[in-house]
């Protein structure tokens, strides 16, 4: 009876790591995310996004996902000049590997205010098992001030043109989306400064400088594919649930600073876009996406709300496909 019992306790025992170990990882269509990008590094694949410190997660195949700690435990020392009070609660990073490290960067705002700085945090690793795993902030790259700016310092993507030169798109509502030039470095701006426009939608002309406005675009992300240069962004609303009306469109130029134009010529600047991306009756809004190729193959990440799960946002991978040098429009199910 007493070998009974410890058998017992042996297979409860057993159960319960393996219990543990299922619930270490999340299927793809259950994580809840916001804003996801993506990078491939050593076999693994690693996911940041919008979260209280950064939410940062890893995977060995793009379908289950281990959460991993914050990329800041605490917010960044300079947050609060910023942001008054900021409670850690960073937006939309964007990870890319330069010269063997990365370079992480994060937004940091008020919502519905241009308030906003973009950050730059690099590590030498992304394995969090590594000695040299360590999360070394730089400091603000680009600010917005209300009042001053008609933009806003959220959102950003790095990308390097055919020269290699970096750029860093940016941006939301108000006056449009914009494309700077970095530093070699990639912490500033670069000197002179080279400034562009890259999206717009109309604004209404009365609404103050301090709001937002009505001109619904952010989260630019620029993926070079062959000759071209493709601009994502992201129209409408987001963050709402049911509501959520998010929906993402493209433009493409031969040039990293456009003009990007969509499939009927029409500038993106001048409010033109041709759909990748929409919800539907099982997810209300589907945006704020990001681009890569891993393994031969073209895949868009994004966040879309769950209809049948009371609205969350969840993480979706989809492969993208392209006729004719353009993107083939995504159907959700």
């Amino acid at each position: 009876m007493k070998a009974f019992k410890y058998l017992m306790v042996f297979i409860f025992l057993n159960a319960s790591i393996i219990c543990l170990a299922q619930q270490e990882s999340t299927p793809t269509d259950e994580v809840i995310v916001h804003d996801p990008v993506a990078i491939k590094s050593n076999g693994k694949y690693y996911l940041f996004c919008t979260g209280r410190g950064i939410a940062m997660f890893s995977s060995e195949d793009l379908e289950e996902w281990k959460r991993e700690a914050p990329v800041f435990s605490k917010k960044p020392e300079w947050a609060d000049s910023v942001v008054p009070n900021f409670g850690n609660h960073i937006w939309a990073p964007d990870i890319t590997e330069f010269e063997g490290s990365f370079y992480l960067y994060y937004s940091v705002s008020a919502f519905a205010k241009n308030t906003s700085a973009i950050g730059l945090a690099i590590n030498k690793t992304l394995d969090v098992d590594s000695p040299d795993y360590k999360w070394e902030d730089q400091g603000i790259v680009i600010e917005s001030i209300p009042n001053r700016d008609l933009w806003n310092a959220i959102d950003p993507n790095l990308i390097f043109d055919e020269e290699g030169t970096p750029w860093l798109s940016f941006g939301s509502f108000w006056e449009g989306l914009k494309l700077v030039k970095l530093s070699s470095d990639l912490k500033s701006i670069a000197v002179p400064q080279e400034w562009e426009t890259i999206a717009r939608r109309e604004r209404s002309f009365k609404i103050l400088d301090k709001n937002p406005g009505d001109a619904a675009l952010e989260a630019p992300f620029i993926f070079r594919k062959q000759d071209w240069y493709y601009l994502f962004i992201s129209w409408d609303l987001c963050c709402r649930g049911e509501n959520s009306t998010y929906k993402v469109v493209v433009g493409r130029s031969k040039s990293v600073k456009g003009p990007f134009l969509d499939k009927t010529g029409k500038s993106l600047v001048n409010g033109g876009g041709t759909l990748v991306l929409e919800g539907n009756e099982k997810w209300y809004g589907a945006g704020h996406n990001s681009v890569y190729t891993f393994d031969g193959k073209d895949y868009m990440f994004f966040h879309a709300y769950d209809a049948e799960d009371g609205a969350k946002p969840k993480l979706k991978i989809k492969e993208l496909h392209w006729k004719d040098n353009w993107p083939i429009e995504l159907i959700l199910e």
